[in-house]
């Protein structure tokens, strides 16, 4: 690659020469991907020189012909998405399992309120956004609305309760705030399943 005053733009321009194949949408996406992270990390790492970021992302040529190679059987993760080094297995997990377990982490810890039960419940919770985190099926920008939503607000929301008033309580008012969580959960797992990538 040769040298200029923008070699972020140079960097894409041969991401976007290398993936000449992808769909025009598909294509746009993954320039896009790559905007993103590169923009992250130098916002995360301002004294990194560019050309170590770039670098960390990978060869454009690879990361072309891992974005073709899941276009074409929409199995394998991209390096683009993910970051350098990634394993070409991400991805693999279906779309719905990150948001089911999520999702029924709730239902299960209303069913089995004993603390075994909770625990379990909130290890679902943790693999779901984490599988969710991972998964190709979304931008970095869904990934965190879905994981905020769906994991980290209805935990905060369902801890302040336990702790301001001394524990979990049986009756109405923690069966309602339990089931708002639980709509809460279930429609971010919608929203995310809509706007999912094939």
């Amino acid at each position: 690659m040769k040298t200029s005053a923008d070699p972020v733009r140079d960097y894409l321009s041969a991401v976007e020469r290398e993936a000449s194949a992808l769909p025009a949408d598909r294509r746009q996406e993954l320039l896009g991907d790559l905007a993103e992270h590169i923009e992250v990390t130098r916002a995360e790492h301002p004294d990194a020189a560019i050309g170590e970021v770039l670098a960390k992302l990978g060869d454009p040529r690879t990361i072309a012909a891992t974005a073709l190679a899941e276009a074409g059987d929409g199995t394998v993760g991209t390096a683009a998405r993910s970051g350098a080094g990634a394993p070409a297995r991400r991805g693999k997990v279906h779309p719905l399992i990150p948001l089911l377990m999520v999702t029924l982490s709730m239902p299960f810890m209303m069913v089995f309120p004993d603390h075994p039960g909770q625990l379990l419940g909130v290890l679902f919770r943790i693999t779901g956004a984490v599988l969710l985190c991972t998964s190709v099926h979304w931008t970095a920008v869904q990934k965190t609305t879905g994981v905020l939503l769906a994991a980290v607000l209805p935990s905060v929301i369902i801890g302040t309760w336990n702790l301001s008033s001394g524990g979990p309580e049986a009756g109405t008012p923690a069966l309602l705030s339990n089931l708002a969580m639980l709509a809460l959960m279930a429609g971010t797992a919608a929203w995310l399943w809509r706007v999912r990538r094939a």
